[in-house]
């Protein structure tokens, strides 16, 4: 071997050797440098500082439990009795829960030996096991207590307000009024609520008992007392259901319908004038290139919030992306049959109905399929900006911070909408394209 050979032989393993050297330590150096940027950018510290565990356990047993309130109104002494402390959850005239009792004096048992008292002049007393005996008088605006100057950290008090939070419930005293929060497991009232002659009564009672209602059957009586159940909204959900649905179908039928005869100018096999090509690629470059949301937000401020505006959004976003594919797919096309639809002496729109169209549409249709079920998901989000479909209702219910069980049934209705839509586009290129998703 040459010296030469010899020197290109070393120069090459050393390069090789430096390689190695690069990533071996080059490489995890790069990666320990970007996740410490990612660790302090995002503020991880911060956010585990400011984690509260108390609000993540309140949140979750508010998703699979209901609370029932026991109101007294220091002004002028009412006391009612209402789950979620809604009117429309309000117990009948003369009805109560169970676990309150007594006339002048009620007491309210929240199990476990905590006891809760309301006494004549807005005067409450609260028998907490192992604290001892709290007692309450409001005056005016203002609560005064027996409370000691150190207190426990499930006891938040001032001469205003005093909160008391005890895994049995929660007690709350103000001026203006005392209440307390039972919880229960269960979404209370989501069949029927407490004015229904339905309420508390069993399937089988329903369906083959006697007739509960003079004026209705058992099986439509409880039908239209669900459907019309003023707690949970059933039937306005379904509605929004619809809407939702709705939105993300009239978008991506309109963006396709809208989209494959501009295709036709966007592909360079059929529209040879460069200009025209050029000019219609860049508008679909620039519906495409402006997410949904922004539409969303740019046509509310034109037409105004509702379903329609939505729609819009989605039809404007999707007619880019179904240009570009379909152009592309245009573009792709087997001459053949087009030159055997030309011999029979068809016209040019004829030639591309029977020689052009039966070509890509497999193609076409899986792209609508999949963006139409894709659009369900984005409609709810849309929904939320527009003032339509379950995403509204979604959004309010979050930002009431209160009936978090409501949350948990509009996300459970959703996660099960777009699972549906899912089976319904595999089923449906199943029939149309010859395949089918796993």
């Amino acid at each position: 071997m040459s010296s030469v050979d010899i020197q290109a032989t070393k120069a090459h393993a050393e390069d090789l050797f430096r390689r190695k050297l690069l990533f071996a330590f080059g490489l995890p150096t790069l990666i320990m440098v970007y996740f410490t940027y990612i660790f302090f950018a995002f503020d991880v510290p911060g956010l585990v500082q400011r984690a509260n565990m108390d609000n993540a356990r309140a949140l979750t047993s508010d998703i699979w439990s209901h609370k029932v309130h026991v109101t007294r109104d220091n002004r002028n002494g009412e006391i009612t009795y209402e789950v979620e402390g809604e009117r429309k959850g309000e117990y009948p005239e003369g009805a109560r829960p169970s676990w309150v009792s007594g006339i002048d004096v009620i007491t309210v048992d929240l199990g476990g030996d905590t006891v809760v008292r309301f006494l004549p002049d807005n005067r409450t007393e609260v028998n907490i096991p192992g604290f001892g005996l709290v007692a309450a008088q409001a005056e005016g605006r203002t609560v005064t207590t027996n409370l000691p100057a150190d207190l426990p950290e499930w006891i938040n008090a001032s001469d205003r307000r005093v909160a008391i939070t005890t895994p049995e419930g929660r007690i709350t005293l103000t001026g203006s009024r005392t209440e307390v929060f039972n919880y229960f497991a269960g979404w209370e009232l989501f069949w029927f609520t407490l004015d229904s002659p339905y309420h508390g009564v069993g399937i089988g009672q329903i369906l083959f008992g006697a007739q509960i209602d003079p004026d209705r059957g058992n099986i439509s009586g409880a039908v239209s007392d669900f459907w019309h159940n003023k707690m949970w909204r059933h039937k306005d959900i379904a509605w929004a259901i619809g809407e939702t649905i709705l939105m993300a179908f009239l978008g991506t039928m309109g963006a396709a319908m809208i989209a494959l005869p501009l295709a036709f100018m966007a592909a360079k096999r059929f529209t040879p004038i460069l200009l025209l090509r050029a000019a219609t690629r860049r508008l679909f470059d620039f519906v495409r290139g402006v997410d949904a949301l922004i539409w969303t937000v740019v046509l509310a401020r034109a037409f105004g919030p509702g379903p329609l505006t939505g729609t819009l959004a989605i039809l404007i976003t999707d007619t880019g992306t179904f240009g570009k594919t379909f152009s592309e797919a245009l573009e792709n096309v087997d001459d053949k049959q087009i030159e055997g639809v030309t011999s029979t002496g068809a016209k040019p729109l004829q030639r591309y109905r029977f020689g052009v169209i039966p070509q890509v549409m497999p193609v076409l249709l899986a792209q609508v399929l999949y963006f139409l079920e894709s659009n369900t998901r984005s409609a709810t989000i849309i929904g939320a900006i527009t003032g339509g479909g379950i995403g509204l209702m979604l959004t309010q219910a979050i930002q009431t911070q209160k009936d978090w069980e409501e949350v948990a049934y509009y996300i459970i209705l959703i996660i099960i909408m777009v699972m549906l839509m899912d089976w319904l586009s595999g089923w449906l290129r199943g029939k149309l394209i010859g395949t089918k998703d796993g």
